[in-house]
């Protein structure tokens, strides 16, 4: 398969940012994200205070864009929470050997079609995509200071959203399947209130610290763990995963002194995190590593 040259995704990639929406290289003709993991992660310029991840990453500097994208043809992702999009995908049925039982399965853009006349509401006329699979990403912009989770299957067979924790493969890109190409170019129009009721979590009250974390738990270090579990809830966007990692490495010590229980502390921080708008996933691999990291750097408590 040919590939698009580098300064064709470089212009995607502009495009894309200057619509205010937040890219990333993915690997190129591949959808899966070309930046390092965390057990690569060489702890400098991005990561310079613990690693990354890729919705951390993902920005609209032209200048870090040109720098990406400069010798190398990676495919253009979209970070879907950072670019404040909701975006429905509507996919094809995979085809398994059996092209009758393929067939025979609605598709993702059937099933929003009956999902959309049966809350008595016309398909949302919005920015779409033509995905390479042959599906469609219809882009919504997300509504202010709410924000939404991933979904898979929630409104639906073949429908799922990328929200916060999310991205999409951006126009300009190409797989092995195909191209991403715009069939509405018109902008994202606001996501709609009867989607936005469907798709909302169930209202979840802010994580409270047990009176009494634990038998051994010094008034310090109970204190100590309101205030990062506070630090976390107040994190600014861009900085949430770089705060709780310094969370979780500054309670680690008090866990490896046995003031605190690790289960208590990986339990509060989840919750924080999850609460600030971080993916559940990502907020229990940076607890359980910097955790890990401050433990092993803690064995012995220092003496007063």
């Amino acid at each position: 398969m040919t590939r698009r040259p580098a300064s064709a995704l470089l212009s995607a990639a502009l495009e894309a940012a200057e619509r205010g929406w937040h890219v990333l290289p993915l690997r190129p003709c591949d959808k899966r994200p070309a930046l390092h993991g965390e057990d690569a992660c060489p702890g400098v310029r991005d990561c310079a205070g613990g690693h990354r991840k890729w919705e951390d990453r993902a920005t609209t500097d032209p200048d870090r864009i040109r720098r990406a994208w400069a010798d190398i043809p990676f495919n253009v992702g979209i970070a879907t929470g950072p670019s404040h999009l909701v975006v429905v995908d509507l996919d094809t049925p995979k085809h398994k050997g059996n092209s009758n039982s393929s067939a025979d399965t609605p598709c993702g853009v059937t099933t929003f079609q009956a999902l959309c006349e049966r809350a008595g509401q016309a398909v949302p006329a919005t920015h779409t995509v033509r995905t390479a699979s042959g599906g469609s990403h219809l882009y919504f912009t997300a509504p202010p200071g709410i924000r939404l989770p991933n979904s898979a299957g929630k409104l639906g067979k073949l429908i799922d959203t990328r929200a916060w924790g999310g991205y999409v493969v951006a126009t300009g890109s190409r797989t092995a399947t195909g191209a991403y190409t715009v069939t509405d170019p018109r902008g994202p129009v606001p996501l709609p209130d009867w989607l936005y009721a469907l798709l909302a979590p169930r209202q979840a009250s802010r994580p409270a610290l047990p009176a009494t974390p634990s038998v051994r738990a010094s008034r310090y270090a109970e204190a100590a763990l309101r205030a990062e579990l506070c630090s976390v809830h107040e994190a600014v966007e861009g900085e949430r995963n770089v705060t709780l990692l310094a969370a979780a490495r500054a309670l680690g010590r008090f866990v490896a002194w046995g003031d605190l229980p690790r289960s208590l502390v990986e339990e509060a921080l989840q919750s924080a995190g999850e609460a600030a708008g971080l993916a559940e996933r990502q907020c229990r691999a940076t607890i359980r590593s910097a955790l890990n990291w401050s433990i092993a750097r803690n064995g012995t408590r220092r003496a007063a």
